[in-house]
């Protein structure tokens, strides 16, 4: 059996925080709160082995080298365990604060207003994780494992183009699409359940440019329902969701995400209920006579699931393309951001999301200049294995046919495939996707080399731990 410890932090941010990460949004500061941001931590030992692991998932957009680092140097100080067996993932909400970054603490935003705040609440998060590390660790509980795969709608390739062939972001009901949900559940020795692990690939901007309240969007919902439907504590891991995002999205009502996340969140919890750690086989005890004759039946455990815990953490550097020099970038954004300042006088809502929108874009240059100044992009790939199940995620963002394409190599392996893990650097699109164009290839810092060699890579790697 497994040995398990689960806890959770609040880390809502402060209304009146920097809010506004969309490019068409004219205000800056959140103005409330739907529903609380949870930090949730899943220590994961095993009683065959000294092998420990530790899963992050945190409501925020995305959490980069430094975030990651102070959160990863937080947990060691509480739980004795090798920082590279730590998987840090983010839901990739955007309806959070600013990102973090990396380089100026927050200061290289181009939103002003409650700047003051941000700093302050990226400071505070690895405290937090770091606290709940260490209640998941005093608390851990002998666990034994189950796996299920369901199905929910909710999301839809999000590449259409437009009447003379430009790509955008909205719904292409013929694109590629995986509405897989991905389910792991621990349970006690007396079937209570502890945990749930919630997998699925859908951006989440439900909540688009016209919310002004800080929301964990639909992930948040959807852990809601399968903890009040099921029992135990839901973390939800953010799939390959480069190319899918909801079918209702860029929306200001709230109501739209709660209602996704409920729909998500229910297929979730009826696989939950309904899958079973063993494998068992029929059995007729006997016949009671009644009004009619009953047959009463066991189901006999033949096998008990495995409790083997394995991870293995290896690096591949992927071509980079072209970006000018970042100073010159770095030039480029503070000159756009000073054009912004004067843009905001005018309180022209138009005028202002037209050049919010330029002031992204130029900050993205910025970015991508960083990531991939040296023409290489160093690449983290974390491979889990408990019991049959594998977990492998990356710090990009890859289009849905990644997931296919590995889960497709290996037919007989049960794999959770995600992004947005142990760092931020970025999409990872198809090598197509760059010919078709749109707006994830602009902001790569990846050449279409990359495809093959991270498939390759990957694979390798699964094949590698199991």
């Amino acid at each position: 059996m497994f040995l398990v410890g689960v806890s959770k932090v609040d880390i809502t941010p402060p209304v009146g925080i920097s809010h506004s990460g969309w490019g068409a949004a004219i205000h800056e500061q959140a103005e409330g709160v739907d529903m609380p941001m949870y930090a949730y931590v899943l220590l994961i030992e095993t009683e065959s082995s000294a092998d420990k692991v530790v899963i992050v998932d945190v409501d925020l957009g995305g959490v980069p080298d430094g975030l990651d680092n102070k959160i990863r140097d937080s947990i060691t100080k509480e739980v004795d365990i090798d920082p590279q067996n730590i998987r840090i993932s983010a839901t990739h909400t955007h309806a959070g604060p600013v990102w973090y970054e990396d380089h100026g603490g927050g200061d290289g935003s181009w939103v002003v207003g409650g700047k003051e705040y941000i700093k302050p609440y990226y400071d505070s998060i690895p405290i937090k994780i770091g606290e709940a590390a260490k209640s998941a660790a005093n608390k851990k509980t002998k666990c034994h494992i189950s796996h299920g795969i369901g199905r929910s709608d909710i999301n839809i390739n999000r590449r259409p183009a437009d009447e003379n062939g430009n790509l955008f972001t909205g719904r292409n009901w013929n694109g590629v699409v995986d509405h897989s949900v991905d389910i792991i559940g621990f349970d006690d020795a007396s079937g209570n359940p502890i945990a749930t692990i919630v997998g699925y690939a859908c951006h989440p901007t439900i909540l688009g440019p016209e919310n002004r309240l800080l929301s964990p969007d639909y992930p948040g919902h959807a852990r809601k329902m399968v903890e009040e439907v099921v029992g135990g504590m839901c973390l939800f891991l953010q799939g390959a969701a480069g190319n899918q995002g909801p079918v209702h999205g860029f929306v200001g009502e709230v109501e739209v995400a709660r209602k996704a996340g409920a729909i998500l969140g229910l297929e979730a919890s009826k696989i939950r209920m309904s899958i079973d750690p063993f494998e068992r086989r029929e059995k007729l005890v006997e016949i009671l006579p009644s009004g009619a004759d009953l047959g009463i039946y066991e189901d006999e455990i033949i096998v008990e699931p495995s409790d083997t815990l394995k991870v293995s953490n290896s690096f591949i550097e992927l071509p980079s393309l072209d970006f000018p020099p970042f100073e010159e970038a770095l030039a480029a954004f503070k000159k756009a951001t000073a054009e912004l300042e004067d843009v905001r006088k005018t309180n022209d809502p138009d005028l202002i999301k037209k050049t919010v929108s330029m002031v992204k874009r130029t900050n993205f240059r910025r970015n991508l200049s960083k990531i991939a100044g040296g023409g290489k992009v160093n690449i983290w790939v974390q491979t889990i294995k408990i019991g049959d199940i594998i977990l492998q995620g990356i710090p990009l963002e890859p289009f849905i046919e990644f997931g296919n394409k590995i889960k497709s190599l290996n037919p007989q392996t049960k794999i959770f495939f995600s992004g947005y893990t142990n760092g931020w650097l970025g999409y990872l699109p198809t090598a197509n996707a760059y010919e078709e164009g749109g707006y994830e290839v602009g902001v790569t810092p990846l050449s279409p080399e990359s495809e093959s060699l991270m498939i390759d890579f990957c694979d390798t790697e699964i094949k590698k731990i199991t």
